[in-house]
C-alpha cells in the first residue's frame, strides 16, 4: 500500500547510486532528477537538446553545489544515439541503478524517426525499448536496481494497429497514436517483468503516470494547455508517481502508480490500475518481438 501523503521526503539516501533520467532538461524528468541529485545520487541528465540540458544541469548545480550532475546526449528518434549513448553508459560507469524512461513526445504533427518509425511510436516506446535492451545487462549486474517507465493517462485510449504501425496508410490522428505509445509504454514494462522474473533476476521493472500536471510537452496540445490553470498540478508534484516507483521499498515489480485525487489527475501517488488492454500478454509479446526485430536490439 502507498502511503497516504508520501513525497519526496520519504526518500531515502541514495549517495552511490548511479540514475539515468531521459528527457530530464524539463518538466516532471527535471523535477525527479532533481530532487534524486538532493538525495546524492549520481545523475546522468539524458537528453536531446543539448543547449537545454546544459541549462538544466546548470540550474541544479545552483541549487545544489554539491550535486554530481552529469549531461549526456540522447535522442531516442535515433537508433544510432541511442547506442552511442549506452556505449558511453558501459564505459564511464561500472554500475546503473535506476533507469527511469520518462522521455516523451506528445501530439506533434505527422513525423517519423531517423530509422522511420512514427515520430510518437518512435521516441516513446521504440527508442527507450532499444536504451533498455542496450543496458539491461548492467542493470542485472547492479543490486537492487530498477527500471521506471513514465506512462500517461491517455495509455486507456491506446489501441495498437500492428499493420499500420508508422500511420502509412490511416490519416494520422496524433492523440490516438500518443495514446498507442503509452500502452506501448506499460506493455513493455509488463512483458520486460516476466522476462526478468523467468530469469531469477531481481530487477524491479514498474510505471507511472503524472495525471495532469503542467509541463512543457503540452506545446502542441491546444485546449490542454488552455485548461492547465484549472486542472493541472505542479511538477513537483507530477514527478512524485515516478519517484515512488523508482525509491520507495514497497514497490513490486509490474506495479503502476499514478496521483490518488479524482480521476488520477492531481494529487499525492498511490498504486492505479492499468486499463485491461495493457495487460494482454499476447499483445505484449507481439510488440516485444516487432520491437526487437525493428530495432534490432534482442534482451
Amino acid at each position: 500500500m502507498t502511503q497516504d501523503n508520501w513525497d519526496a521526503g520519504h526518500i531515502p539516501d541514495q549517495a552511490g547510486r548511479t540514475v539515468i533520467v531521459t528527457g530530464a532538461n524539463s518538466g516532471i524528468g527535471f523535477e525527479t532528477a532533481r530532487t534524486l541529485a538532493a538525495k546524492n545520487a549520481r545523475v546522468i541528465l539524458a537528453c536531446r537538446n543539448r543547449s537545454k540540458g546544459r541549462e538544466a544541469a546548470e540550474r541544479i548545480r545552483n541549487d545544489l553545489p554539491h550535486s554530481d550532475i552529469r549531461l549526456l546526449p540522447l535522442d531516442l528518434s535515433s537508433l544510432d544515439s541511442i547506442r552511442e549513448f549506452a556505449d558511453r553508459i558501459k564505459g564511464d560507469c561500472d554500475r546503473l541503478d535506476l533507469l527511469i524512461n520518462n522521455a516523451g513526445v506528445m501530439i506533434p504533427p505527422y513525423g517519423k524517426t531517423a530509422d522511420g518509425f512514427e515520430l510518437q511510436m518512435g521516441a516513446n516506446h521504440f527508442g527507450h525499448f532499444a536504451l533498455t535492451g542496450l543496458l539491461i545487462e548492467m542493470i542485472k549486474a547492479t543490486p537492487g536496481s530498477r527500471i521506471v517507465s513514465v506512462s500517461s493517462m491517455a495509455h486507456k485510449a491506446g489501441k495498437i494497429d500492428f499493420s499500420d504501425l508508422h500511420w502509412t496508410r490511416r490519416n494520422y490522428k496524433p492523440w490516438q497514436a500518443y495514446g498507442d505509445s503509452k500502452i506501448a509504454n506499460l506493455y513493455f514494462i509488463f512483458s520486460l517483468a516476466d522476462r526478468l522474473s523467468a530469469s531469477g533476476s531481481g530487477v524491479i521493472t514498474a510505471a507511472a503516470h503524472p495525471g495532469w500536471t503542467a509541463t512543457e510537452l503540452q506545446r502542441n496540445s491546444g485546449t490542454v494547455g488552455f485548461l492547465n490553470p484549472l486542472f493541472a498540478q505542479g511538477t513537483e508534484m507530477g514527478a512524485l508517481p515516478t519517484l515512488y516507483a523508482a525509491c520507495s521499498p514497497d514497490v513490486k515489480p509490474k506495479n503502476y502508480f499514478g496521483p490518488r485525487g479524482w480521476f488520477e489527475m492531481r494529487g499525492y501517488p498511490k498504486k492505479v490500475a492499468p486499463n485491461k488492454r495493457s495487460l494482454d500478454k499476447e499483445t505484449g509479446n507481439r510488440l516485444w518481438k516487432m520491437s526487437e526485430s525493428l530495432t534490432g536490439v534482442s534482451f
